[in-house]
């Protein structure tokens, strides 16, 4: 069994802690909290052992009656890999304490590439992150973008792609967050860091990126313009999306009209936190003009998307798995349809 712990039990964290619980071939030791509340007793009410980060956050625990099993030290001790889900600041410096202490570490996409010097997705590069000591697995957009680009690439390779991203402006539960009547450009100095970020795991890529906020929390929504290298036709690349791991093609006809019905299919479906691990294609917007030039709408379940990869990333730093074998454990305790083969 591998043993895991998880420093942060919020968006992502909470999200990976859980998904550990259910790998047969993995232990979740225990999560940390910062804060004494809903969340932290929520852990506990399912049998998670929470840790805090030092003595003065117990405290504060203690006076609010939730229990605790130490600091994050002691975690540490107990476990083969920490999964970093703090925030920016606090994960760059946990990971002296993580090189100091033996102890492998995945950091998440809030990080720069230069942190770990591996940026991790499963469809592309599970194979290079075998004995690594750190890993980190990218952002939620990169990680949808390196699906798509990945399929894309290898069946038919690609010149050249364009994307404009329109991100969701915070998550469900940020209500201090904004805009809330605006399309923020988001930067405004183009071109944005997404795709240099997707560079990090597909060097070789030709990637030009923009991106707005807007005001929603459920869901970025990419609009893709790829020169590729050969002719096709739409078919031929519905039929390779379809073939790629956690890609779902999606259709208008079926009713996903908008990102809120695609929230509302993880909703019906009784999906955890109505999460969708998957990438989203709209079938209908697969549009190749001139024979190699494709178009493309694609969405992306921010809070949830990076689960799997993350689950992905455990196994192939202690090396027990085979990505294949590794993808299918992940995407069977989760409920990730298989590709069309």
């Amino acid at each position: 069994m591998i043993k895991v712990g998880v420093n942060g039990y919020g968006t992502i964290g909470g999200r990976v802690a859980d998904a550990v619980t259910k790998q047969k071939d993995m232990e979740l030791v225990g999560v940390t909290k910062f804060t004494p509340d809903y969340r932290a007793k929520l852990a506990i009410d399912k049998g998670i052992q929470v840790y805090v980060p030092d003595a003065e956050v117990a405290v504060k625990f203690a006076k609010a009656k939730i229990p605790t099993q130490g600091t994050l030290q002691d975690l540490i001790k107990k476990v083969d890999v920490m999964v970093e889900a703090t925030d920016s600041e606090l994960a760059t410096g946990n990971k002296d304490i993580y090189e100091r202490a033996g102890v492998r570490a995945i950091f998440e996409g809030g990080e720069e590439h230069e942190l770990t010097g591996f940026s991790f997705n499963s469809n592309c590069n599970y194979d290079a992150a075998k004995g690594r000591k750190f890993v980190r697995v990218v952002s939620c957009n990169t990680t949808a973008l390196c699906r798509t680009l990945h399929a894309l690439k290898t069946n038919f390779g690609v010149k050249k792609a364009r994307a404009v991203l329109a991100r969701r402006a915070a998550d469900p539960q940020e209500v201090g967050k904004g805009p809330i009547d605006a399309v923020v450009p988001d930067p405004v100095t183009l071109p944005s860091h997404h795709g240099p970020d997707v560079m990090t795991v597909i060097p070789d890529l030709n990637i030009t990126t923009m991106a707005i906020k807007i005001p929603t929390t459920h869901m970025h929504l990419h609009s893709l313009i790829v020169t590729l290298g050969k002719k096709t036709s739409a078919e031929d690349v519905v039929a390779a999306f379809q073939r790629e791991q956690r890609i779902m093609v999606i259709e208008g006809r079926m009713g996903f009209k908008s990102t809120s019905h695609v929230i509302d299919w993880a909703r019906w479906k009784e999906r955890p936190r109505n999460d969708v691990y998957e990438a989203c294609i709209w079938k209908e917007s697969v549009t190749v003009v001139d024979d190699n030039e494709l178009y493309l709408f694609l969405g992306v379940q921010q809070e949830s998307i990076v689960t799997p990869e993350n689950v992905d990333a455990i196994r192939a730093m202690m090396g027990t798995a085979s990505q294949a074998d590794s993808v299918r454990q992940t995407n069977s305790s989760l409920g990730i349809a298989e590709p069309t083969k």
